[in-house]
């Protein structure tokens, strides 16, 4: 090959909309950072591929087309460089597909942060495996998901695209997921390595100021899992700067750490124009051409979304300011999963038949939805209940449905999601899938009621007119559902998602003061919030009735909030991210030491959580009892089992996450007052018990030492288990003996969980 050809390989190419014919074209807005700063240097399909291809962009997830349009489309693209450039090579198709495909017609599924309040990986294994089978039904070989970042600061506007706050979290949901695409056949990509959601006062590729101990012990291990047990086949670097160095150009990070310390042999994509944003925004390079090198020196393989860098670097490589090594070592990474895909078979088809995938293939089936509802009942969680819920599926009077969330559908889906990522640009298209408003779910779920909706106000405007009918009509119900939250959009078209985010953690616009109307009412309300983050919520809750939190739970979200509301649905969500008091940026996560938490005598301040991480109700209560340790000492390099009980005190069946959490009582640097460890959801029958056992490793007390490498340090250690970080009835201590240990390579990483039957 010769290096044109070799750096075609490293490129990629996006089919924008404004080329197509038809009323598939146009569309208002972009769905990429500075997306129209690159359309002067857009390059037609036949000169951009004129030497062949690694990537083509989003041929599905750019414009409304049908299956039909966009399988015919992309064997076109395709067709192009298997007969018509001298490699003969066809591309790696990508789209993302975090809540689901990004295609028209596809199932929105429920967000990550809503995968993480399910408390349950195996769940969302079977739901990425279903968007993988329909993304390698359109063709498709590669998703752009899931985000391993774990929030730090609930004003950044992706925290709905994270699984929380807590990194043990974050790692194995999303491990979860990565295992799903894979043993599908779809490349996996972990976003964003690393820092990312660390940004500054939680703006949109804002520097991060994180230390270094910081980094290895929060930021990167979900990384770790999902590249060690997951198996992810490909990684995508973080826009960000980290102390002044950006990802895309930090080899250390790219490839000492992804690379030679974890083994991690896939690709690395970069983020979409993260390397020409090397010299435009972040001006560590003089010109694109330097970015590219600067980007494959690091470890970038294939520049997303379009070849802008790469292309340019043959005159350095024939100049010898950039060695041919480095472009070789990136093709052969690229080559090698092509090979992988089948796409170098001779027999290949460019794009391949799958079961059910034919021209016609139905993106939202019915087996689709009834997962896509099940992950959303499973991700409800209940947070306060003064007797109001559950209202009973016969309820009968009159019900007020409130709120900007109760009538607008897209507020149920993240801003990955088709409807709100592409389709808000469309204005009459839809939602493209049946998206079920609230007030509709609520009517369906109360037949014998008589349900009463009123918009009150929009979601972020400052639109106050319609706060009296909403009052009106709550003052005439029973009970009053005020549904209040977010819209999800693109770089401040909403209230969550890329490029929104929030100055403080207020309800957008002017939902607080409908809230505050509808309370002074009289009239029981239960407070639903559907969002993307958490909300300061304090200074509603000890007047509501109930309140009940949904993190944009997908399309179904409708039908899961109305069961819960009857009791149709036990719910059993858990917070992947603690609920605030107050609005102003308060709280910090909960994996802080001591003097991260309240501190009398100290600050005025009280960071402490509405509800904390892991906190949520049920329709029935648990007792927790018998909390033993197999042993009291452990080598440095040893493991303990600990068994907790817990029993169903109430009177029907419900589901428990049972939350085993760790201290390390003295240590060579501060170290978190708890983190959880190990964590099962498991079902108990009322009246029943069941004996839950974790499998503790040495290896999981490790942290980052004074001298920046981790260490299982003796000592001693407190396990507590309960049913959230603030509920933990049952402690139990042990030592770990012996001298410092090293940990250098490999380490284990998870805390296998199970539980006995029911007895």
């Amino acid at each position: 090959m010769t290096v044109q050809e070799k750096l075609a390989q490293l490129s990629s190419y996006w089919p924008r909309p404004e080329e197509r014919e038809g009323p598939e074209g146009g569309g208002d807005g972009g769905v990429a950072p500075m997306e129209h700063a690159f359309q002067q240097g857009h390059l037609g399909y036949e000169e951009a591929s004129e030497h062949g291809l690694g990537h083509l962009t989003r041929v599905f997830g750019s414009a409304p087309v049908s299956v039909r349009e966009g399988r015919a489309r992309l064997a076109a693209l395709q067709k192009r460089l298997t007969d018509g450039t001298r490699t003969g090579l066809p591309a790696i198709a990508h789209e993302e597909c975090l809540t689901g495909v990004t295609a028209y017609g596809a199932t929105v599924y429920p967000t990550p942060l809503a995968w993480a309040a399910a408390f349950s990986p195996d769940l969302v294994r079977r739901m990425a495996g279903a968007i993988a089978r329909d993304m390698r039904a359109l063709g498709v070989h590669q998703g752009l998901a899931p985000l391993m970042d774990v929030a730090r600061d609930p004003r950044w506007g992706r925290v709905e695209e994270t699984m929380g706050e807590d990194p043990y979290l974050v790692g194995t949901v999303g491990t979860a997921y990565v295992r799903g695409l894979e043993e599908n056949g779809v490349v996996a990509t972990l976003k964003h390595f690393a820092g990312y959601s660390a940004s500054r006062a939680g703006r949109n590729h804002a520097p991060v100021p994180v230390g270094p101990r910081e980094f290895a012990d929060v930021i990167l291990p979900p990384f770790e899992t999902a590249v060690r047990e997951g198996g992810a086949r490909s990684v995508m670097n973080s826009y960000s700067d980290i102390d002044g160095l950006p990802a895309a150009a930090d080899e250390e990070l790219l490839t000492g750490v992804l690379r030679d310390r974890w083994g991690f042999t896939g690709t690395v994509v970069s983020d979409y124009w993260s390397i020409p944003f090397l010299d435009i925004t972040h001006r560590v390079a003089a010109d694109r051409a330097a970015s590219g090198a600067l980007a494959l020196r690091a470890g970038i393989d294939v520049e997303l979304p379009e070849g802008d860098a790469y292309p340019r670097l043959a005159e350095a490589v024939a100049a010898g300011e950039l060695p041919e090594r480095l472009v070789d070592r990136a093709l052969r990474r690229v080559l090698r999963q092509k090979a992988e895909l089948g796409l170098l078979d001779a027999d290949a088809p460019p794009v391949p038949e799958a079961d059910g995938g034919g021209p016609d293939a139905d993106l939202d089936s019915a087996a689709n939805r009834a997962l896509a509802r099940e992950a959303a009942e499973a991700s409800v969680v209940l947070l306060e209940n003064r007797g109001a819920l559950p209202l009973g599926p016969a309820a009968e009077g009159r019900i007020a449905v409130v709120g900007p969330c109760s009538a607008e559908p897209r507020t149920f889906l993240g801003c990955y999601s088709f409807p709100n990522h592409v389709l808000s640009r469309y204005a009459d298209r839809g939602t493209g899938v049946r998206v079920d408003p609230l007030a509709d779910a609520v009517r369906a779920e109360f037949p014998g009621a008589a349900v009463e909706q009123a918009h009150g106000v929009p979601v972020r405007e400052e639109d106050r007119s319609g706060i009296p009918e909403a009052v009106e009509a709550a003052a005439r119900a029973d009970v009053c559902v005020v549904a209040v939250g977010d819209l999800a959009g693109l770089f401040g078209t909403g209230t969550s998602g890329e490029g929104c985010d929030a100055a403080d953690l207020e309800l957008p616009g002017v939902q607080g003061e409908l809230v505050e109307a509808v309370l002074g009412t009289g009239t029981p309300v239960v407070l639903v919030c559907v969002s993307g983050r958490p909300y300061a919520l304090g200074a509603y809750a000890d007047r509501c009735a109930a309140l009940v939190q949904a993190f944009l739970p997908g399309e179904e979200g409708g039908a899961a909030v109305a069961g819960v509301l009857s009791g149709r649905v036990a719910p059993g969500g858990r917070l992947p991210i603690g609920i605030p008091r107050h609005p102003g940026g308060q709280p910090a996560p909960y994996l802080v030491p001591p003097l991260g938490r309240a501190s009398e005598g100290i600050s005025n301040l009280d960071p402490s959580p509405l509800y904390p991480f892991g906190h949520g109700l049920s329709y029935t209560s648990f007792a927790y009892t018998g909390l033993e340790l197999s042993t009291e000492e452990i080598p440095a390099d040893g493991e303990l089992e600990a068994a907790v009980t817990v029993r169903n005190t109430g009177g029907r069946d419900g589901d428990e996450v049972v939350q085993l959490y760790l201290s390390d009582e003295t240590a060579q640097v501060t170290r978190p007052e708890r983190e959880l460890v190990g964590y099962l959801r498991v079902a108990v029958p009322a009246g029943a018990s069941r004996r839950v056992r974790f499998r503790l490793h040495a290896d999981r007390t490790s942290f980052t030492g004074r001298d920046g490498r981790r260490i299982v340090e003796p000592g001693a250690f407190t396990l507590a288990a309960g049913g959230s970080s603030e509920d933990l009835p049952l402690r139990a201590r042990f030592t770990v003996t012996g001298g410092v240990r090293r940990l250098d390579g490999a380490r284990v990483l998870t805390t296998p969980a199970e539980a006995d039957p029911p007895r």
